[in-house]
């Protein structure tokens, strides 16, 4: 595993007790329904880890950038708040 992932699963995984493998979190990332379901790993990945360490994860694991940046923006709404990736691409 390499270091942008260690670093992203260890800002995920501890601010919520999970587990979730680089995949995993891919997964979650580049899906719509993260958002109407509230996943707060994914909202985690968008909100607490570094911009530049989410960017170069989404290129690690393979997750359409532009698929992610409209996720974003959607965590961003439901926040109330900007987030990083909402702005980008």
């Amino acid at each position: 595993m390499s270091i942008v992932a260690v670093k992203v699963l260890s800002t995920v995984n501890a601010a919520y007790g999970t587990t979730l493998s680089a995949e995993q979190l891919a997964s979650k990332i580049s899906d719509p329904a993260s958002a109407v379901s509230f996943d707060r790993s994914a909202f985690s990945f968008f909100s607490e880890a570094d911009e530049s360490l989410q960017i170069s994860f989404l290129d690690e694991v393979h997750v359409d950038p532009t698929a992610a940046s409209d996720l974003g923006r959607k965590f961003s709404v439901l926040a109330g708040y900007p987030l990083p990736l909402a702005r980008a691409a």
